[in-house]
């Protein structure tokens, strides 16, 4: 996981000149919805995340982004002699992703984009809070059998009102191990136009 955040780094680094240039970019945060498929079931995941992007023209972005879902609860239903009790349970699965690639835009207040970009997903299993310092020791402490490569088509839109606008991006987030793996990816949030 290291080698893919240097990666990105190493990408933007590169670029930057020519963002500068073009001067348009933006930041933005988002909270997401993941629907995994492991195989045995589908699993739902919320998370939240944050994105960067630069322009190379005036429809094509280089974008960067990374998410972090949060571990999964889930219900389990028993049934005694007396009377039946329902108990919430933590999973403890949680996913890291780290998308790049480019975005592919129209022009306009509301912008129509679609996107492929190209990354790594970890799944990993932790009974920590969920906090930024757990965060970081999480993406430090990506494993290579915990990592798959992803491929991620998506599509979306934006609407600007001056430099702050909303974003609304849905995709298949393709996953490989031990097989392909399809994944609904939604995410929503402000963005940051400069």
């Amino acid at each position: 996981m290291r080698k893919v955040i240097l990666f990105f780094g190493c990408a933007f680094l590169a670029l930057a000149p020519a963002a500068i240039a073009q001067d348009h970019g933006e930041v933005g945060a988002f909270a997401d919805y993941t629907r995994l498929n492991f195989g045995a079931g589908n699993e739902n995941f919320l998370g939240v995340g944050g994105r960067a992007s630069f322009g190379l023209s005036r429809y094509v972005q280089l974008e960067a982004e990374m998410n972090y879902d949060f571990d999964r609860a889930f219900t389990e239903g028993f049934t005694d002699n007396s009377s039946g009790a329902v108990t919430f349970q933590r999973s403890n699965v949680r996913t890291i992703t780290g998308l790049f690639g480019p975005k592919f835009e129209t022009r306009g207040p509301v912008k129509v984009f679609a996107t492929v970009k190209g990354g790594a997903l970890d799944t990993f299993f932790s009974d920590v809070p969920a906090t930024f310092g757990n965060f970081t020791s999480s993406v430090s402490d990506a494993r290579a059998n915990n990592v798959s490569a992803v491929l991620y088509p998506g599509g979306g839109v934006e609407a600007f009102l001056g430099p702050i606008g909303f974003r609304l991006d849905v995709g298949d987030e393709i996953w490989f191990r031990g097989g392909t793996h399809n994944t609904l990816r939604v995410t929503f949030g402000p963005t940051i136009r400069f």
